[in-house]
């Protein structure tokens, strides 16, 4: 059974989800996926992850680098569970590519290459947003590909960590957005 809680970010409302192994979901309200996974009877409960959660979120978003680790219930394929562990492991403050994540992965089952487009995939299918950082998994060459919950998202949360999006190829579109991380 899983449960589910809201969150008020600086960047959206989010809709946290939960069973009894660990934090099932992260999303923002009105993103691509939205909800993907949620069970059709879940409800609001006041669990004490979600508090952990808010907590975590809280630091996070005051510019703080997280202290605490939730538990995590990533729910997919053993792909998707390497790709979401891959991203787990990128460092705040750190960015790496759809490609470099292929690498990583075609050594640890000692395969000769990993498809950076089913990389790609799995990344943009990440259900824990932000805990799971997909944001931080760039293109080649520095490219701001999508992020499900819109580029706009992305864009802040590298802001917030530090990142210089100035070398990053931004999508048109986004390329007026220039505020300065949210904690200054």
């Amino acid at each position: 059974m899983q449960y589910t809680s809201h969150y008020t970010s600086p960047l959206g409302t989010v809709l946290l989800a939960a069973d009894d192994l660990g934090l099932t979901g992260l999303w923002f309200e009105g993103q691509r996926y939205f909800a993907r996974g949620l069970d059709n009877n879940a409800g609001d409960k006041d669990l004490p992850i979600f508090k952990e959660t808010a907590n975590w979120l809280d630091a996070y978003f005051s510019g703080e680098i997280p202290s605490s680790t939730i538990p995590l219930h990533i729910i997919g394929s053993e792909f998707f569970c390497d790709v979401s562990a891959a991203m787990c492991s990128i460092p705040y403050g750190k960015t790496i590519t759809y490609g470099e994540i292929a690498s990583i992965l075609a050594a640890k089952h000692k395969k000769s290459n990993v498809s950076a487009r089913a990389v790609g995939g799995a990344v943009g299918h990440n259900a824990i947003s932000i805990i799971i950082p997909c944001h931080r998994v760039i293109g080649t060459n520095g490219n701001l590909t999508g992020y499900a919950g819109g580029i706009e998202k992305k864009i802040a949360l590298l802001k917030l960590e530090g990142i210089d999006v100035s070398g990053l190829k931004i999508p048109e579109r986004c390329a007026m957005l220039s505020s300065p991380p949210m904690h200054q």
